[in-house]
């Protein structure tokens, strides 16, 4: 569970918390996504050695507040040293913008790809983006990914599925590659989406080289017999036999990407999949899965 979750839960019972949450969550996206803009602008990050001696750079900021549903925020508009730059996350002269509020809730919540964000700000606000700038504003999410793929598993799984679903990827040519994707079950009951990878096809290999890098992160036991289900208590085995958990992420993942021809970079193809990851290990993270919590005491003795 991320920060904003917790803190959502606990402002849940409180309108007033709410609004103020979503308006300070709501203030940094914006924010965010206008020093997104310059950078994508001026070609290069804060700092970075290949913006020396372009001819432009970063000029601080003037501020302006922009009322919301969640109250006024105020958002810092950067500028650059020779006056070029134009923000198009904002509209001109406008202080109410629902169509913005909609445009970065979405943004920053789904992990859109940078076809989607092209289109949005396009249809919102008329401004055409290049496939650099678009994939420069994307970039704000591959840190979370990144994280994702480095974070510290838990030592102990009751039952793991593995499965491989294919998406398209243009690398040299436009072909369909696999995701080959793990998603675990806790003696606690709690489901969670361990780890994936990409590669151009399914093959042992890949699978041997995902599971000893989930081993190196923690992860150290797995019950060996999980075919041998009528071994395990009655009260999940409907549960543990069945696939439809992988499946029904594996359905999500087709069904979000379906109204892209294609993934333009592997990268573009890891956040898209990374997000909808930490999206269901966010949404299922203190859920106990069907029969779970009848025994788990009886599936911890499994470990010892």
């Amino acid at each position: 569970m991320n920060d904003f979750t917790k803190d959502f839960a606990q402002a849940l019972f409180n309108p007033d918390k709410i609004n103020d949450l979503l308006r300070k969550e709501l203030q940094q996206a914006v924010n965010n996504l206008l020093e997104a803009e310059l950078t994508a602008f001026l070609g290069y990050d804060p700092y970075a050695r290949n913006g020396w001696n372009t001819g432009n750079s970063r000029n601080g900021a003037y501020f302006r507040k922009v009322d919301t549903q969640f109250g006024p925020i105020e958002v810092q508009v950067p500028r650059d040293r020779n006056g070029q730059f134009h923000q198009h996350t904002l509209p001109d002269y406008k202080q109410h913008s629902d169509v913005l509020e909609s445009t970065i809730i979405k943004l920053y919540s789904k992990g859109v790809t940078t076809r989607e964000i092209a289109d949005l700000i396009e249809k919102m606000y008329g401004s055409h983006y290049s496939p650099a700038q678009v994939s420069n504003i994307s970039k704000q999410m591959l840190p979370k990914v990144e994280a994702y793929h480095k974070r510290k598993l838990s030592d102990k799984f009751f039952c793991v599925y593995l499965d491989a679903t294919y998406l398209p990827l243009r690398r040299e040519t436009f072909e369909r590659e696999a995701v080959y994707i793990a998603i675990g079950i806790k003696p606690n009951g709690h489901k969670e989406v361990i780890d994936y990878c990409i590669a151009p096809s399914e093959n042992i290999e890949v699978w041997t080289e995902m599971l000893q890098n989930m081993r190196f992160r923690g992860l150290m036991e797995i019950e060996s017999d999980l075919l041998v289900f009528y071994n395990y208590p009655k009260q999940i085995r409907a549960s543990i036999y069945s696939t439809s958990m992988i499946e029904s992420f594996n359905n999500v993942i087709k069904r979000k990407a379906k109204p892209k021809a294609e993934f333009p970079t592997e990268q573009s193809l890891d956040a898209f999949i990374g997000i909808q990851a930490m999206s269901y290990n966010d949404r299922y993270f203190n859920r106990i899965h069907k029969g779970f919590g009848q025994v788990q005491d009886t599936l911890e003795s499994y470990f010892d």
